[in-house]
């Protein structure tokens, strides 16, 4: 029996009614308009697509979305400069710069000068640390994604054996982490990893975060297993496709996500709901200092 596919899209379309209407709530009660800065730098193909999508979801969800768009000849110190406005600006609840960057600029330097009070990527040292340690935060929008995704399946992730096929700062670490926290056993792959198929094949839940096409092959998939791919990748013919090989596998696992369609919509979802999430906290210390 083939596997029941996990559509992000639909998950993520209930769930931005949801963020919708918290939205007109926040507008009509408050007078806040939940507002994020988007920075691109640059004229990577893909950076735009993926800012487009960012910004007709704003649109949909009733949030402002302010593009700020740059030549790739933009200076580090340019970009820190227009960050720490946007840091300052109360009218802003997120700040969102897209990546990558031009090489002649620091990444790290970028993700560390967004105040963590309004890092809605989820990406500051500050958040990843106290992700760490159980503390409300921003979650990385990916890594919280899938554990909605997951979650969704209203199947208990409690006590089940999650092997992750990745280890970047972005996906692969923080989902182990996320997972941890609901009482799972996570196992970690990665390149130096020996003999992958036997310690996949332990997985009830597989998350593959690697970014080589159709690698997940059914050899790596346990009978039954809930398989989640964040892989996006075009082959030579310009098909997108995952990290995990879908037509074979989905005969072997119980769910599986497709790509396109899958984790892709989930993040966008939950980078609208951090950004929510921002204003409401704003909203709260609002009334806070006027009592």
């Amino acid at each position: 029996m083939s596997a029941v596919i996990i559509s992000g899209k639909e998950l993520a379309t209930e769930k931005r009614a949801f963020i919708k209407a918290e939205v007109q709530k926040l507008v009509k009660d408050q007078q806040i308009q939940p507002s994020l800065a988007v920075i691109l730098v640059g004229d990577n193909p893909a950076s735009h697509s993926y800012v487009r999508a960012k910004q007709k979801a704003c649109e949909e969800a009733g949030m402002e979305c302010i593009l700020d768009h740059y030549p790739s000849t933009l200076t580090e110190k340019e970009l820190l400069d227009r960050i720490a406005h946007y840091n300052h600006e109360g009218s802003v609840h997120g700040i969102l710069v897209q990546l990558p960057l031009p090489d002649h600029i620091n990444e790290l330097a970028v993700i560390e000068s967004i105040s963590p009070n309004k890092d809605v990527d989820g990406f500051h040292p500050v958040n990843i640390g106290k992700m760490m340690i159980d503390q409300e935060t921003f979650l990385p929008c990916t890594p919280y994604g899938i554990v909605e995704m997951i979650k969704s399946l209203n199947v208990s992730i409690s006590g089940k054996h999650v092997v992750v096929i990745g280890r970047s700062n972005i996906v692969g670490k923080p989902v182990g982490q996320l997972l941890l926290k609901e009482d799972a056993t996570v196992t970690y792959c990665h390149s130096r990893t020996k003999d992958l198929a036997s310690i996949t094949k332990q997985a009830d839940i597989l998350i593959a975060a690697v970014g080589r096409a159709n690698l997940i092959g059914p050899e790596f998939v346990k009978d039954g297993a809930i398989v989640i791919d964040v892989g996006v990748n075009r082959l030579d013919s310009g098909k997108l496709c995952g990290d995990v090989d879908f037509d074979k596998v989905k005969e072997k696992a119980s769910f599986i996500t497709p790509v396109p369609g899958g984790v892709g919509p989930m993040t966008i979802t939950m980078l609208l709901q951090n950004t929510l999430q921002s204003a409401q906290k704003s909203e709260s210390e609002n009334k806070t200092f006027s009592c």
